[in-house]
């Protein structure tokens, strides 16, 4: 992803559901309840760690047992102490208290409990992308040191590796045309960072990095899913079997959720894009231009897919008199630069969403230029009576204005091509009077629908249009 190109806004759940959510995850509960056990005979470790011997009894306050139980109370002490739901009053002692952050996550607002879990989803990622600690123990030279050359691991390289990954299922997630709220197959996602864009049929090679890359993320989605980041369903353990080994049950080899599914929660998607804005990533929300004037809602919509760009409407629209709004957006969408004719568009959208009070704001604009033809469309979609016909230079204004806003909305889509097609059939001498319209985009129209056409004659006159086109912009 790059960071300087925004990406699709979030839908984000209100932040009282998702300090709900952060608080009931089993990762940050556990801490809680650890922070309020500690009291003046907890003793830790140099490193801040719960001393080997006080462990059992952390175990035992948090119901857990078998083998790892003590490793899951280390973990869960280990988020108190980054989170700052204990602090460490004397080092050399080892002794500890309450932190004060502790106290926010019962007095304090959602925000505050947010900024907790946040600082607790830090830990766990950090320790998401550490080797497995029986590879670390082997890799133990004398004197304690990790030599980590043998383990063929690089710990920056392995977080990015987790922070690319995460940053994918983000994009996945927000897209309008990704899954939403569904699982993504952990093969596709392990693919999205291994397998190049360009390539057409991944190489024995490449796929056995994917498979890699796949047992190495369902360690890390196991390790995520307690802190509430993702949904997680793990690899099937009979995949991973040995070859020789009969498999417990029949299994069906075409069943994809059998290679892992990984969702993200709501409390992830607020986790990720408050990474990726202390990253320098343009990641907006929606909902964040509802207290903006309209100038700033059809700018910043530009880029948003039609569900976002009509959701995030609808929120500026709830907080404006109809008539007033409409005045407003109709102010806004006038303009000769590169962005009007998409703010234009985006303007049309959201006096759809109106209706028929912003009637007298449209009729005020028919003589409008280059809002005349907008109003008129609208007035007639709204069955409104006694609307004015247009002029023909109105109607090939507005067409250039369509076609451009179009084209920065879609790029070369299926119905832009569409809606050329039909424009050159319905109109024979289409292109002998375009060119002479006086748009600054009239040009860019013209070579984009000589793209587009299929025909070859079709296009070769759309061509030579948008060359006169060009010629008069220049004289």
């Amino acid at each position: 992803m790059s960071d300087s190109s925004p990406l699709p806004p979030v839908r984000l759940h209100p932040e009282a559901e998702l300090a709900r959510a952060a608080l009931s995850t089993p990762l940050l509960s556990r801490a809680v309840r650890l922070a309020r056990w500690a009291g003046p005979a907890t003793r830790v470790d140099a490193g801040g760690a719960l001393v080997e011997e006080q462990l059992p009894a952390a175990a035992e306050l948090l119901g857990l047992t078998g083998d790892d139980a003590a490793a899951c109370a280390s973990e869960a002490w280990r988020v108190a102490v980054d989170a700052a739901l204990v602090e460490i009053v004397d080092e050399e002692e080892g002794t500890v208290r309450a932190g004060e952050e502790l106290a926010l996550l019962t007095g304090g607002s959602p925000r505050d409990v947010l900024t907790v879990w946040l600082a607790a989803l830090e830990t766990v990622l950090a320790d998401a992308a550490v080797p497995d600690l029986d590879d670390l123990v082997d890799a133990l030279e004398e004197g304690g040191e990790v030599d980590f050359s043998s383990l063929d691991w690089d710990p920056e390289v392995e977080a990015e590796f987790l922070d690319g990954v995460l940053g994918n299922l983000y994009l996945l997630t927000v897209s309008e045309d990704g899954p939403g709220d569904g699982p993504v197959p952990l093969p596709a996602l392990a693919a999205s960072m291994i397998v190049p864009d360009d390539m057409g049929e991944p190489t024995n090679d490449v796929l056995e990095q994917v498979s890699n890359a796949m047992m190495r993320l369902d360690d890390q989605f196991r390790a995520l899913e307690p802190i509430g980041l993702v949904a997680y369903q793990p690899v099937d353990e009979a995949l991973m079997a040995d070859a020789d080994q009969e498999p417990a049950a029949p299994v069906d080899d075409t069943d994809v959720s059998r290679y892992g599914m990984v969702r993200l929660t709501p409390l992830g998607a607020y986790g990720l894009r408050a990474r990726l804005l202390d990253a320098g990533f343009a990641a907006p929300a929606v909902g964040e231009l509802a207290d903006k004037g309209a100038d700033v809602l059809l700018d910043g919509t530009a880029g948003f897919g039609p569900s976002a760009a009509q959701a995030e409407t609808e929120q500026w629209l709830t907080r404006r008199e109809p008539l007033a709004a409409a005045r407003e957006l109709l102010a806004a969408a006038r303009g000769a630069d590169e962005g009007a004719p998409l703010r234009r568009l985006r303007c049309q959208q959201a006096l759809s969403l109106i209706g028929g009070e912003a009637e007298p704001a449209l009729r005020e604009v028919l003589d409008d230029p280059e809002l005349g033809g907008l109003a008129r469309v609208w007035l007639t979609e709204q069955g409104a009576a006694g609307v004015p016909a247009p002029s023909e230079e109105m109607v090939f204004w507005l067409t250039i204005d369509t076609v451009a806003a179009q084209l920065a909305a879609e790029g070369n889509s299926e119905e832009l091509q569409a809606l050329v097609e039909g424009l050159a059939a319905q109109h024979r001498g289409f292109f002998a009077a375009a060119w002479r319209v006086e748009h600054q985009a009239t040009a860019d129209v013209l070579e984009a629908m000589g793209r587009l056409h299929p025909d070859k004659k079709v296009a070769k006159e759309a061509r030579k249009a948008a060359f006169k086109a060009r010629s008069q912009q220049g004289s």
